[in-house]
């Protein structure tokens, strides 16, 4: 067996069983760790769990669609590489695939050839991968934070925000390694016609905001404001 050579972490969708194990011969060589799953029910558990660096999806599955799937995962995650695999040639579902930005769309049978070419594709976007495009911002407990939409999901669930605790939590993700003053926070959220009190209002919001993010997350530094932890 040849040793592996990637240090990413792969989860292999597909519902046929001989073509699954064959393939998985081959990525088991090549992979630090590998994830099979032979419906969407079973793939989506999996990504919750380990979320794996790159996904190769059929996308007919017995249960739910490769697309489906991949549209419940771009919800909150465009960082993962995604290869579609399908049999369909179809134009109509390869301008579906596309908004889902894969990183290969390619047609049953896939020749070893082309896996490799899909594989190495996905590798590159990572190794070209620069910390500031990153689109989410990943919290303990599975909370995640998505820059592109400005919404918080825990376990790929939507948690629900105001509208006056989704522009702090955007304003706290968007730069986690400063502390934000009392005034930027004001500025940020309040127009200059708002007549209650500001301090008091920013203590109710972010007590309301704490008990929607894992423990910890949102620290209070005292005499200055309130700045994201990551531990």
């Amino acid at each position: 067996m040849e040793a592996r050579q990637y240090p990413y972490s792969l989860l292999y969708i597909e519902d046929q069983y001989d073509i699954r194990k064959k393939y998985l011969q081959y990525f088991e060589q090549k992979y630090k760790k590998v994830y099979e799953a032979n419906n969407g029910s079973k793939a989506l558990e999996i990504y919750k769990q380990y979320k794996p660096e790159i996904i190769i999806c059929d996308i007919s599955l017995p249960d739910i669609s490769g697309l489906d799937i991949l549209e419940i995962i771009r919800k909150y995650d465009h960082q993962t590489k995604i290869i579609m695999l399908t049999a369909y040639s179809d134009n109509k579902k390869l301008l579906e695939a596309v908004k889902l930005k894969l990183t290969a769309y390619l047609v049953k049978p896939v020749s070893r050839k082309d896996l490799k070419l899909a594989l190495t594709q996905a590798h590159l976007e990572y190794e070209n991968y620069e910390v500031t495009s990153k689109k989410r911002l990943l919290f303990k407990e599975n909370y995640v934070w998505n820059y592109q939409n400005n919404s918080l999901y825990q376990e790929m669930n939507e948690v629900i925000l105001t509208p006056n605790e989704r522009k702090l939590l955007q304003l706290l993700c968007k730069n986690i390694n400063i502390t934000h003053t009392y005034e930027n926070i004001i500025n940020h959220i309040w127009d200059e016609d708002y007549e209650e009190d500001k301090y008091n209002a920013i203590k109710i919001l972010i007590k309301n905001l704490r008990k929607k993010l894992p423990v910890n997350i949102i620290k209070n530094i005292y005499g200055e404001g309130y700045r994201i932890v990551i531990s």
